[in-house]
């Protein structure tokens, strides 16, 4: 059983227990969940069943403000040559 799978099966679980509890609260205490977890993924798994319990990748690295590789290259190069040039604290 991979991780995915077991984050799943913890996540479906909690969805089961509330329902046989009848009861939200108890059954996030009892499983370890906050209430707003719960009904995330309540709202995740009634929208898109149980691939939309699958954990998300996080957010893509913005490289809008990066600069060019020779220019990074070149900094580098720079700083590695003339270590005496470091900020002083």
């Amino acid at each position: 059983m991979t991780t995915q799978e077991k984050l799943i099966k913890n996540k479906l679980g909690l969805l089961e227990l509330a329902a046989y509890l009848k009861n939200v609260s108890e059954a996030c205490r009892v499983r370890g969940f906050s209430r707003d977890t719960f009904y995330r993924i309540k709202k995740a798994y009634e929208e898109g069943g149980i691939e939309a319990l699958y954990e998300k990748g996080r957010r893509k690295p913005n490289f809008k403000n990066r600069v060019s590789e020779e220019v990074e290259r070149a900094v580098v190069e720079l700083a590695l040559g003339n270590p005496l040039w470091a900020k002083r604290g």
